[in-house]
C-alpha cells in the first residue's frame, strides 16, 4: 500500500500557514469551484451516463445542479458563518465577555461513495473548504469516470497541499485511514462505516458517518394516496434506488393497501414508461455484484409490479414487492436498488413496534393527514430525517441539517451543517482586568459564604 505521509505533511504545512483561514481565501477557493464545475458540466454529465447511465436531468437535479446551490448558499453566508459568536455570560463571571469561535480542525479526509459520485464528493468538501480546512479526497472505484472527471476539475483549481484526489480502491482507502488525518469524513455502507470509525478511534481523530439502513414509509389510511404514490415512486426509484435515504419498505393501512398499489402502479408507469428496461435514461445498477445480490430478492413474496432484469444492461425495472415479511431475505438489510417490498399494518401500534425491533433509520418518510398521527409517529421513532407528505425531499434543504443517528450515522451535513461539521467549536472568556472578584480565592474572609451566595 502506498504511504501518503508526504502529502498530508505538505497540507499540514500548508495549512499552518493560516491561508485557509483567511475568509477572503476561502470565498475564492469556493468561487473557483463553482465557475469550474459549470465549465466542466458537460464533461460531468457524460462521465455520470458512463458510470450509472445517469439522465442529464438526473445528472443536473441530483448531482451538478444540487452543489451549485449548495456553494451559491455558503458562498452567501459564509461571511456571517465565520464571525465568532457572542454568548451570555453568567453573574459569576462578571466583567467578562464569551464567545465562540469556530476554527478549522487541519486536513480532512473525505471518502465518497459511488451512488452519488459527484454530489457526494464535493457536498463535504464545500463545508471543508468554507470552515478553512485542507482535503483529501477519496471518490469511488466504481465509478470511474466521474472520478477521473472530479480529479482533473479539483487538479484545475487548487494545488495539491490545499485540496487533492487520491483515486483509488479498497488498500487505497486502507491507506489513507492509517494517516493522521485532522478530521474524517465518510459516506458509505454501514460495514464500512465500522471500519472506518475503528481506524479514527486508533489516532482518535473526530468522524462524520453518513450511513444508511433500512427506511421506512408509511401510509396511513388517510394520506392522500394519489399524491402519496407519485412522491413514493419518485423517492423510491430516483437513481434506480440506489440511495442511502430512499423509502427501503412501506407500511401500508390495510384499508388502502389496494387502492394505494394501483396507484402506485400508474405513478410508476407515468414515471418511467410501461417498459423501463427499454427507457434509456433509467439509471442502471452500479455493478454486476449489485445486480446479483438485488435480482436475487425477486424470488421474496409476490411480484406485484416490475419484476423483469437485463443482465447485460445491469438493469432492473421499478419492483413492488407484496406478501413481504420481516423474515423474507429483502427486510435483513438496506435494499439499495429498485425494489420496495410492501408490509401491511392495522394499528398505528404495529408500525412503531416493527421499526424498534430494527437498527435506527437514516430516514424516514410519513403519509397522513392527522396532525396527531403525525406528532405521535415523530416522538416516538428515532432516525435521521425525514418527511411527512413526501420522500427524500429534506435532503435538499440547506437550513435542515443531515445525518442519521446511531447506526444509520453520526454528525450532520448541508447548509450551515456542513461548515459546523468541519469546525471545531472553540469557547473564549475575554476577562477584564480592571478589577477582580475577590471571593473566588481561598484566602478570602468568609469566602465560601460568598460563594455559595452566587452558586447553588
Amino acid at each position: 500500500m502506498e504511504n501518503y505521509d508526504t502529502l498530508i505533511s505538505a497540507q499540514k504545512s500548508f495549512f499552518r500557514t493560516d491561508k485557509t483561514k483567511d475568509i477572503t481565501f476561502r470565498l475564492n477557493a469556493l468561487q473557483t469551484l463553482r465557475n469550474a464545475i459549470k465549465k466542466h458540466e458537460d464533461e460531468l454529465t457524460a462521465a455520470l451516463r458512463a458510470d450509472l447511465n445517469k439522465s442529464e436531468f438526473e445528472a443536473y437535479s441530483t448531482e451538478i445542479g444540487f452543489v451549485l446551490e449548495e456553494l451559491r448558499y455558503t458562498i452567501s453566508h459564509l461571511q456571517s458563518w465565520v464571525r465568532p459568536e457572542k454568548v451570555k455570560t453568567p453573574l459569576t463571571h462578571i466583567g467578562s465577555n464569551s464567545y465562540i469561535y469556530s476554527e478549522p480542525y487541519g486536513v480532512a479526509l473525505i471518502i465518497a461513495p459511488w451512488n452519488y459520485p459527484f454530489q457526494l464528493a464535493i457536498a463535504p468538501l464545500i463545508g471543508a473548504i468554507a470552515a478553512g480546512n485542507c482535503a483529501v479526497m477519496k471518490p469511488s472505484e466504481l465509478t470511474p469516470k466521474t472520478s477521473e472527471v472530479l480529479e482533473k476539475l479539483i487538479r484545475e483549481c487548487f494545488p495539491k497541499d490545499f485540496i487533492a484526489v487520491v483515486q483509488g480502491g479498497v488498500e487505497t482507502s486502507q491507506a489513507l485511514l492509517n494517516e493522521k488525518f485532522d478530521y474524517i469524513f465518510f459516506t458509505g455502507s454501514v460495514p464500512v462505516g465500522k471500519i472506518i470509525m475503528e481506524a479514527a478511534a486508533k489516532h482518535l481523530i473526530p468522524v462524520t458517518l453518513e450511513l444508511g439502513g433500512k427506511s421506512p414509509c408509511i401510509v396511513h389510511q388517510d394520506a392522500n394516496l394519489k399524491i402519496a404514490a407519485k412522491r413514493i415512486a419518485w423517492g423510491k426509484y430516483t437513481n434506480a434506488g440506489q440511495t442511502c435515504i430512499a423509502p427501503d419498505y412501506l407500511y401500508l393501512h390495510k384499508n388502502v393497501k389496494e387502492e394505494f398499489l394501483q396507484h402506485l402502479k400508474a405513478a410508476i408507469v407515468e414515471l418511467y414508461g410501461s417498459e423501463p428496461l427499454n427507457n434509456p435514461n433509467f439509471t442502471r445498477i452500479v455493478s454486476k455484484r449489485h445486480f446479483e445480490r438485488l435480482a436475487a430478492f425477486l424470488n421474496n413474496g409476490e411480484v406485484f409490479v416490475g419484476g423483469k432484469t437485463n443482465p447485460e444492461k445491469l438493469s432492473i425495472e421499478p419492483t413492488v414487492l407484496t406478501r413481504i415479511s420481516w423474515d423474507d431475505p429483502i427486510m435483513q438489510d438496506e435494499i439499495f436498488g429498485p425494489i420496495l417490498p410492501v408490509l401491511e399494518y392495522s394499528e398505528l401500534s404495529e408500525v412503531i413496534e416493527g421499526i424498534h425491533e430494527h437498527p435506527k433509520p437514516l430516514s424516514l418518510y410519513l403519509f397522513t393527514e392527522n396532525n396527531s398521527i403525525q406528532e405521535k409517529v415523530l416522538n416516538s421513532v428515532s432516525f435521521g430525517g425525514g418527511c411527512v407528505n413526501d420522500t427524500v425531499y429534506h435532503f435538499a434543504s440547506p437550513h435542515l441539517p443531515f445525518g442519521g443517528v446511531g447506526p444509520s450515522g453520526i454528525g450532520a451535513y448541508h447548509g450551515k451543517g456542513s461548515f459546523d461539521t468541519f469546525s471545531h467549536k472553540k469557547s473564549i472568556l475575554k476577562q477584564t482586568t480592571r478589577f477582580d472578584i475577590p471571593f473566588r480565592y481561598p484566602n478570602v474572609k468568609n469566602g465560601l459564604k460568598k460563594i455559595k451566595m452566587f452558586m447553588k
